[in-house]
């Protein structure tokens, strides 16, 4: 343990030093890749998919098109021996910060119930449970999407009693019980869902779960947090203001930075479209990294609180969309894709999923939603062109001028 604790400071004070001269740089010297920066450092044999992932970041997504980077980090947090679990700070519910024996780190997010369960409909969007399954299926969809905002997420199974009860630290060793059912369970610290009547269990000490990737850290790459201008209330009797104010795209969304220009309206609506194909209601605010200024695009993060109601579709997700009737020219294009074919975007998630350690991830009901929720995504599309030239809605060029 000591050894790695070295090994760990010693990348750690490595990745500051090259880091630190990126953050000299002015707005007009700012490289539009990552790469660019660090390719001497990129070279380095010692250096872990873990850590190419973070330097590769770009201005404009979080990976390449073509990075072989992200497949080789999945596998590695697939296979890599776990060597310490500790509980993450924060949050609402139960979630565990694994060190693998390279020094890499993935956030743990453990199953709770099957894929069949669907989300109690007497529950708030804010209080629902978070599925482990979510955040991967999430992934993959945003890939597909072509967005390639949110970080790499698999499934991975795991053995509570020596990958996880035998490396966590004494805190997290007092929640763990024997249950009546002689299941091994630990409920762990958190503001929701943290107690014995919602322990997590495994069967009888196997559980599966979701093993996220680490953004670099917010001492090296700091991120501006915004509030999502299309938040919901979190209150079970308030509405927000967009929910009853059908003009409130146009008469405040677009008159403030950073949505009256550039490219950041254009990244909500895309957003919009994740997640309301995955049915997330829960995006009160997201995060853009501070080095690339308002000229960057959102993190898609936090999806656990997706796919939980496959015969339901929330169209509240796309107020976005219907009030401010905007939409990528290659979003559209890939959204049609996904509905004319050769292959639907169930078929797509199908096959990207079937190399999940987890698979299936999803449900065929949730596969089926996703064809159905393309086809009124585009019907909202075409509402919109309807009550307004497609040249004001399709949007061929990266910003938007303030109208």
């Amino acid at each position: 343990m000591r050894e790695w604790r070295r090994r760990r400071k010693e990348r750690r004070a490595f990745i500051i030093q090259r880091w630190r001269p990126f953050w000299a740089l002015t707005q007009s010297e700012l490289s539009k890749n990552y790469e660019d920066l660090f390719l001497p450092f990129l070279g380095r044999k010692n250096l872990t998919n873990a850590e190419k992932f973070q330097l590769n970041i770009r201005q404009y997504n979080l990976y390449g098109e073509e990075d072989n980077t992200v497949n080789a980090l999945l596998q590695d947090m697939i296979r890599l021996p776990i060597i310490r679990v500790e509980e993450k700070d924060g949050g609402t519910q139960l979630k565990l910060i694994i060190d693998y024996e390279n020094s890499g780190q993935a956030l743990f997010k453990p199953m709770r119930f099957p894929r069949e369960k669907e989300t109690d409909p007497n529950h708030f969007y804010f209080v629902d449970f978070e599925r482990h399954n979510s955040e991967i299926a999430a992934f993959h969809l945003d890939r597909l999407l072509g967005f390639r905002r949110s970080p790499p997420v698999t499934g991975r199974v795991l053995n509570m009693t020596s990958e996880i009860y035998a490396l966590a630290d004494e805190e997290l060793i007092k929640t763990f019980f024997i249950s009546p059912a002689n299941n091994l369970c630990f409920h762990g610290k958190c503001s929701y869902y943290c107690d014995t009547a919602h322990a997590i269990c495994g069967h009888p000490d196997t559980i599966e779960g979701s093993f996220a990737a680490f953004l670099p850290s917010k001492t090296l790459a700091p991120r501006k947090v915004w509030r999502h201008p299309y938040r919901r209330s979190y209150h079970k009797r308030r509405k927000a203001i967009w929910e009853t104010d059908q003009t409130y795209c146009d008469t405040v969304v677009r008159k403030y930075p950073p949505y009256n220009k550039g490219r950041r309206l254009l990244d909500l609506m895309d957003m919009a479209v994740l997640d309301f194909l995955i049915g997330n209601m829960d995006r009160h605010h997201y995060e853009t990294f501070k080095a690339f200024g308002n000229d960057t695009f959102p993190l898609h993060l936090d999806h656990g609180r997706g796919f939980g109601l496959p015969h339901y579709d929330e169209l509240s997700i796309l107020a976005p969309i219907y009030q401010c009737c905007l939409l990528r020219r290659n979003t559209l294009k890939t959204l049609l894709t996904f509905n004319d074919g050769p292959k639907h975007l169930s078929d797509l998630m199908r096959e990207s999923l079937s190399r999940d350690p987890v698979n299936p991830v999803l449900t065929e009901d949730h596969l089926i939603a996703l064809d159905r929720r393309v086809k009124i995504i585009l019907n909202q599309i075409r509402k919109c062109v309807e009550r307004k030239s497609p040249r004001k809605v399709i949007i061929f060029n990266e910003t938007v001028n303030q109208r």
